[in-house]
């Protein structure tokens, strides 16, 4: 019988692993990077099309994308997001621009990854923000900073939980994680 395109499958060379040899521990496993931090490229992230570009970055960092998800945001889900700055001048403003168009709001996953992920994104400001971190790259005044992300473990799991349901999120093995973590 001709296989379709002259494709064969080849024989399989791998031997049996004998049960007295255990397979490694993920990774993940072994080194307890369980750390999750949300993150949101906000609407003038994505109408300028940054959204590849953010994505890439925190890849080649090493993070494990486990949750990630385009949306319009409801006035309702930004005010329980920003609670905390209700009583600020530009709350209203910023509810605003948030629901103004699509967010792309994300989880990842990795060793100190809420710590790391503040510091590749850059101060609120722009102005204060180095050269090669997300808002220092991107972006030039504070009322439009292109990306949102956690400032601390507490606040991480208190936006994960607002924006994903726990089916949302994925659990899976990065085959690179062997090369990143010890």
């Amino acid at each position: 019988m001709v296989e379709p395109s002259g494709l064969r499958e080849a024989p399989s060379t791998a031997r049996p692993r004998p049960s007295s040899i255990k397979s490694p521990a993920p990774p993940l496993a072994r080194s307890g990077v369980a750390e999750r931090t949300f993150i949101a490229i906000k609407p003038d992230g994505v109408q300028r099309h940054l959204v590849g570009e953010i994505v890439r970055r925190f890849e080649r960092k090493g993070f494990k994308l486990v949750g990630m998800k385009l949306l319009q945001a409801s006035e309702e889900l930004l005010k329980e997001h920003y609670s905390e700055l209700r009583e600020r001048p530009f709350y209203g403003r910023l509810v605003k621009y948030m629901s103004s168009g699509p967010v792309v709001a994300m989880v990842w996953q990795g060793l100190d990854v809420v710590r790391m992920a503040r510091t590749m994104i850059g101060e609120t400001n722009p102005a204060e923000s180095r050269p090669g971190t997300i808002r220092g790259d991107f972006c030039i005044e504070v009322g439009k900073n292109v990306i949102h992300g956690s400032d601390s473990v507490e606040s991480a799991q208190k936006e994960i939980s607002l924006w994903f349901r726990p089916d949302e999120l994925t659990c899976w093995e990065d085959a690179a994680e062997r090369w990143i973590y010890e």
